[in-house]
């Protein structure tokens, strides 16, 4: 099962986008679960449902920090960077509204998390974003020698 699969099933089982991403490469960090999901799980929805940068993005830049602590903050921001831009260009943006207008959805900013059914799930285009989301970390992972092919 790829990374982005992973993710893709730990959000249908109602884990928010970014700690969905987050889990997908939980064994290869160096962090416990419940700091891991502590830390993201206020980041679904954009940023606490403000709708603001993709949590599927987020969940990929925290991984990226995780798994490179000791880069300078510019060799950082150029990962944060090229993912984001390998991301935009496959889904359009890295903003949460966007992502859900650009579905035909309206972008709701209540604090007030969704129910979580299959009807929520078919009309979302978040769980293809999840996937997006950890299949690009996974490969960008791989090119600088985090992760081996397997």
């Amino acid at each position: 099962m790829t990374r982005g699969e992973q993710a893709e099933q730990y959000f249908r089982t109602g884990y928010n986008c970014t700690q969905a991403v987050v889990l997908a490469f939980m064994d290869d960090l160096n962090a416990d679960r419940e700091t891991l999901m502590a830390a993201a799980h206020p980041f679904g929805g954009g940023m606490g449902r403000l709708r603001l940068t993709c949590g599927a993005v987020t969940g990929a830049v925290m991984c990226l920090g995780l798994f490179f602590p000791a880069l300078k903050k510019s060799e950082l921001y150029a990962l944060v960077q090229e993912f984001s831009r390998r991301f935009e260009e496959k889904n359009g943006s890295i903003v949460c509204g966007t992502l859900l207008t650009g579905a035909g959805l309206k972008t709701d900013r209540s604090p007030q998390a969704e129910a979580r059914t299959e009807e929520y799930y078919k009309k979302r285009p978040c769980p293809l974003l999840i996937h997006d989301a950890a299949d690009i970390l996974e490969e960008m992972l791989k090119e600088n020698g985090m992760l081996s092919e397997h």
